[in-house]
Protein backbone atom coordinates (compact mmCIF):
# COMPACT_ATOMS: atom_id res chain seq x y z
CA UNK A 1 0.00 0.00 0.00
CA UNK A 2 1.54 3.09 -0.82
CA UNK A 3 2.45 5.85 1.87
CA UNK A 4 0.45 8.70 2.34
CA UNK A 5 1.78 11.58 -0.50
CA UNK A 6 2.59 9.09 -2.71
CA UNK A 7 1.44 9.03 -6.24
CA UNK A 8 0.05 6.14 -7.41
CA UNK A 9 0.93 4.97 -10.40
CA UNK A 10 -1.03 3.87 -13.41
CA UNK A 11 -0.70 0.64 -15.14
CA UNK A 12 2.25 0.02 -17.59
CA UNK A 13 0.04 0.04 -20.60
CA UNK A 14 -0.63 3.61 -19.67
CA UNK A 15 2.67 4.88 -18.67
CA UNK A 16 4.36 4.79 -22.55
CA UNK A 17 4.09 8.72 -22.42
CA UNK A 18 6.97 8.31 -19.48
CA UNK A 19 9.76 6.81 -21.83
CA UNK A 20 9.61 10.01 -24.13
CA UNK A 21 12.49 11.96 -23.22
CA UNK A 22 10.83 15.23 -23.05
CA UNK A 23 8.60 13.77 -20.22
CA UNK A 24 11.71 13.21 -17.60
CA UNK A 25 12.51 15.10 -15.18
CA UNK A 26 16.16 14.32 -15.06
CA UNK A 27 16.39 15.41 -18.47
CA UNK A 28 14.66 18.74 -17.88
CA UNK A 29 16.99 19.53 -14.88
CA UNK A 30 20.43 18.27 -17.01
CA UNK A 31 19.37 20.20 -19.85
CA UNK A 32 18.55 23.16 -17.56
CA UNK A 33 22.45 23.20 -16.17
CA UNK A 34 23.47 23.22 -18.96
CA UNK A 35 22.49 25.86 -19.66
CA UNK A 36 22.67 27.55 -16.86
CA UNK A 37 26.15 26.46 -16.50
CA UNK A 38 26.67 28.12 -20.18
CA UNK A 39 25.12 31.27 -19.45
CA UNK A 40 27.39 31.87 -16.48
CA UNK A 41 30.19 31.24 -18.62
CA UNK A 42 30.76 35.34 -20.15
CA UNK A 43 29.27 36.48 -16.62
CA UNK A 44 32.50 34.78 -15.20
CA UNK A 45 35.30 35.40 -17.63
CA UNK A 46 35.40 38.98 -16.87
CA UNK A 47 36.04 37.91 -12.42
CA UNK A 48 38.92 34.53 -14.12
CA UNK A 49 36.77 31.92 -12.74
CA UNK A 50 34.97 28.85 -13.73
CA UNK A 51 31.32 27.98 -12.76
CA UNK A 52 32.78 25.21 -10.30
CA UNK A 53 35.27 28.09 -8.61
CA UNK A 54 32.63 30.64 -8.41
CA UNK A 55 30.45 27.74 -6.60
CA UNK A 56 33.42 27.53 -4.30
CA UNK A 57 34.12 31.27 -3.77
CA UNK A 58 30.08 31.35 -3.27
CA UNK A 59 30.88 29.20 0.21
CA UNK A 60 33.82 31.12 0.94
CA UNK A 61 32.15 34.28 1.14
CA UNK A 62 29.86 33.14 3.17
CA UNK A 63 32.33 31.10 5.99
CA UNK A 64 35.72 31.89 5.23
CA UNK A 65 38.94 28.92 6.46
CA UNK A 66 36.42 26.26 6.34
CA UNK A 67 37.69 22.35 6.13
CA UNK A 68 37.98 21.25 2.63
CA UNK A 69 35.42 18.72 3.64
CA UNK A 70 33.53 20.70 4.70
CA UNK A 71 33.65 22.79 1.20
CA UNK A 72 33.22 19.09 -0.70
CA UNK A 73 30.31 18.54 1.45
CA UNK A 74 28.57 21.83 0.59
CA UNK A 75 28.77 21.42 -2.92
CA UNK A 76 28.32 17.30 -2.87
CA UNK A 77 32.08 17.15 -4.65
CA UNK A 78 34.65 14.87 -3.41
CA UNK A 79 38.16 15.48 -2.92
CA UNK A 80 39.83 13.76 -6.02
CA UNK A 81 37.39 16.65 -7.80
CA UNK A 82 37.86 19.61 -5.34
CA UNK A 83 41.90 19.34 -4.40
CA UNK A 84 43.07 20.44 -7.90
CA UNK A 85 40.42 22.88 -8.42
CA UNK A 86 41.40 24.32 -5.02
CA UNK A 87 45.01 24.16 -5.94
CA UNK A 88 44.02 26.13 -9.50
CA UNK A 89 42.53 28.51 -7.09
CA UNK A 90 45.49 29.03 -4.92
CA UNK A 91 47.61 29.53 -7.67
CA UNK A 92 45.27 31.97 -9.34
CA UNK A 93 45.38 34.44 -6.11
CA UNK A 94 42.06 33.60 -4.49
CA UNK A 95 42.52 31.17 -1.75
CA UNK A 96 45.48 29.77 0.14
CA UNK A 97 45.06 26.66 1.74
CA UNK A 98 46.65 26.06 5.11
CA UNK A 99 46.72 23.11 7.70
CA UNK A 100 44.70 23.26 10.87
CA UNK A 101 46.69 24.39 13.87
CA UNK A 102 44.92 21.64 16.18
CA UNK A 103 44.49 18.87 13.68
CA UNK A 104 47.17 18.67 10.72
CA UNK A 105 45.29 16.11 8.83
CA UNK A 106 42.84 18.78 8.14
CA UNK A 107 43.62 21.60 5.85
CA UNK A 108 41.21 24.84 5.58
CA UNK A 109 40.96 27.20 2.80
CA UNK A 110 40.98 30.91 3.14
CA UNK A 111 40.15 33.97 1.09
CA UNK A 112 42.93 35.59 0.14
CA UNK A 113 42.42 39.54 -0.06
CA UNK A 114 42.08 39.02 -3.71
CA UNK A 115 39.41 36.52 -3.49
CA UNK A 116 37.84 38.94 -1.20
CA UNK A 117 37.34 41.26 -3.75
CA UNK A 118 35.72 39.58 -6.50
CA UNK A 119 32.77 39.09 -3.91
CA UNK A 120 31.96 43.01 -5.19
CA UNK A 121 31.85 42.13 -8.55
CA UNK A 122 30.33 39.05 -8.24
CA UNK A 123 27.21 40.85 -6.84
CA UNK A 124 26.18 41.71 -10.27
CA UNK A 125 25.54 38.20 -11.54
CA UNK A 126 22.85 37.26 -9.66
CA UNK A 127 20.05 40.40 -10.82
CA UNK A 128 22.03 39.45 -14.24
CA UNK A 129 20.45 35.80 -14.08
CA UNK A 130 17.14 36.33 -12.92
CA UNK A 131 16.84 38.69 -15.82
CA UNK A 132 17.95 36.22 -18.22
CA UNK A 133 15.72 33.72 -16.76
CA UNK A 134 12.68 36.20 -16.84
CA UNK A 135 11.36 35.14 -13.19
CA UNK A 136 10.46 37.78 -10.89
CA UNK A 137 12.44 37.38 -7.58
CA UNK A 138 9.87 35.71 -5.59
CA UNK A 139 9.51 32.87 -8.47
CA UNK A 140 13.05 32.41 -8.23
CA UNK A 141 13.31 31.95 -4.66
CA UNK A 142 10.21 29.69 -4.60
CA UNK A 143 12.08 27.65 -7.70
CA UNK A 144 15.41 27.40 -5.68
CA UNK A 145 13.71 26.40 -2.48
CA UNK A 146 11.33 23.37 -4.55
CA UNK A 147 14.65 22.34 -6.02
CA UNK A 148 16.58 22.14 -2.66
CA UNK A 149 13.48 20.07 -1.44
CA UNK A 150 13.83 17.73 -4.04
CA UNK A 151 17.44 17.20 -4.01
CA UNK A 152 16.64 16.49 -0.40
CA UNK A 153 13.95 14.08 -1.35
CA UNK A 154 16.38 11.84 -3.72
CA UNK A 155 19.10 11.59 -1.49
CA UNK A 156 16.91 10.39 1.17
CA UNK A 157 14.98 8.00 -1.66
CA UNK A 158 15.63 4.40 -1.19
CA UNK A 159 14.42 2.70 -4.40
CA UNK A 160 14.37 -1.00 -4.92
CA UNK A 161 15.93 -2.06 -8.65
CA UNK A 162 12.20 -3.39 -9.19
CA UNK A 163 9.13 -1.33 -9.93
CA UNK A 164 5.44 -1.71 -8.88
CA UNK A 165 3.51 -3.00 -11.35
Amino acid sequence: MPQPGTPKLAPAAANHDWLRLDQQLCFALYASSLAMTKLYKPLLEPLSLTYPQYLVMLVLWEQDGISVSTLGQRLSLDSGTLTPLLKRMETAGFVKRQRAAQDERRVDILLTPEGLALKAQAQKIPPRLACAAACSLEELSSLTRRLHELRQQLADAELSPTTPD
